[in-house]
């Protein structure tokens, strides 16, 4: 009898050891939990069953691009309606159902109207901003506004051609934004009181990329992207530490993708390309070392992931359509899913990456796929479609197995945690 039991005691303890319990992650602003379009969650599925995709819920929105975040269980995500208000809303991510909302007066169109940003949320506070320049921040617990500010009104500027699109970067006790003026290129706000820290000045034209925290040289900064190249920024005061601009996009739309070894990989549409730079110290300052340019690849609306020493992006614009590429961090081409024909082409859908997989949204058809990450070739898991419509480029977003997608009419969430 006691054998017994101790050869079930043992083999108990063998298959726990051989489970791995999944791992669940919050998505608390656009490109996850680190910037970088990667999750932490594990546990998820690698085939689709027989059928279209489980659809744990559907919730109606407005027309737009807007993303979902995600916290403690609650979905955030900025609305529009009718081309006159702004709606922050808070969707339980279990029930689908709404748990309240803010809305405030915006009235406006733009080229592709309709909602743009993903919220950033803390521990207190949704920090979000609307189309026409409102960055509210809303208290989680009472659901009004801490306090709300106009990046383009406060400083004289009006609407880009199409809306404000950048979402805010926390560091400390600052929330970053980007106003875009001469006075106040990019903005630092007190996370508290609203009230400004500080104003980097710069004439760098407007475009529609999210400043963005990295280490370079050994120093945090905030890095943002304009039509004339990219800068980066001291946090402490908004003192301009470094400039490149070698890489030019009369529209730029992804932040530069910080790397190992003080490198950033930047991208664009519209003809622009890619260019890899290094930024390093040099003396008390910062110099710029330029390592590639190439037209090999250009992501018109998102950033690439970086998985295993290697690029992966939707190399799509209006201008080109290459599908997805893998590109080495010396701007070699692995492959490209155009130069095979009968795979998928993903327009300007986003990606992201997740349990050793990279989830892949195509814009145009809405079909969702699973692809394992390799510079060999193109590893497809799995596909199903999700979505219909058109324009469907909005961020994902992914926690406690959910994946979050949107068009636009309506933001779906599947489960995607094994069964």
């Amino acid at each position: 009898m006691r054998s017994t039991l101790r050869n079930v005691a043992i083999v108990t303890l063998a298959m726990a050891l051989l489970v791995t319990p999944a791992v669940a992650s919050d998505w608390p602003q656009f490109q996850g939990p680190n910037r970088d379009g990667a999750s932490p969650e594990t546990g998820l599925i690698r085939s689709w069953p027989e059928g279209p995709a489980e659809v744990a819920w559907t919730f109606p929105l407005g027309p737009g691009y807007g993303g979902p975040a995600v916290r403690d269980g609650e979905v955030y995500i900025l609305d529009r309606v009718d081309e006159q208000q702004d709606v922050l809303r808070c969707i339980g991510l279990e029930s689908g159902k709404e748990r309240w909302h803010f809305a405030y007066d915006a009235p406006g169109s733009v080229g592709h109207s309709g909602s743009r940003t993903t919220p950033t949320v803390d521990e207190k506070c949704v920090y979000s901003v609307g189309m026409m320049g409102d960055f509210v921040c809303v208290d989680r617990t009472t659901h009004q506004p801490a306090w709300k500010h106009n990046i383009l009104t406060d400083f004289g500027n009006k609407p880009p051609n199409w809306g404000v699109s950048q979402s805010p970067s926390l560091w400390r006790n600052l929330a970053i934004i980007a106003p875009q003026a001469k006075e106040a290129y990019v903005a630092a706000y007190e996370r508290t009181t609203g009230e400004i820290v500080w104003k980097a000045a710069a004439d760098a034209g407007v475009g529609y990329s999210t400043p963005v925290i990295a280490t370079l040289g050994g120093v945090e900064q905030v890095v943002m992207l304009a039509p004339g190249g990219a800068a980066g920024y001291a946090l402490d005061d908004g003192k301009k530490l470094w400039a490149y601009d070698g890489w030019q996009c009369r529209i730029p739309i992804p932040y530069p993708t910080a790397l190992p070894g003080d490198r950033l990989f930047i991208t664009g549409g519209y003809g622009a390309g890619s260019a890899m730079i290094r930024i390093r110290r040099d003396g008390d300052g910062f110099g710029v070392e330029e390592l590639f340019r190439t037209e090999e690849c250009g992501s018109q609306i998102h950033q690439p992931l970086f998985i295993d020493g290697y690029l992966y992006a939707n190399s799509n614009s209006n201008d080109r359509q290459d599908g997805m590429v893998c590109m080495s961090l010396d701007g070699k081409v692995q492959w490209r899913t155009k130069d095979v024909p009968g795979l998928p082409l993903f327009e300007r859908g986003n990606l992201l990456f997740a349990d050793g997989m990279i989830v892949s949204l195509d814009g145009k058809t809405g079909v969702l796929h699973l692809i394992e990450p390799s510079p060999q070739d193109y590893k497809q898991l799995a596909q199903v479609k999700v979505l219909d419509g058109r324009k469907m480029w909005s961020p994902m977003a992914l926690s406690q197995g959910r994946l979050l997608v949107r068009d636009q009419e309506q933001m779906k969430c599947l489960d995607l945690r094994s069964r």
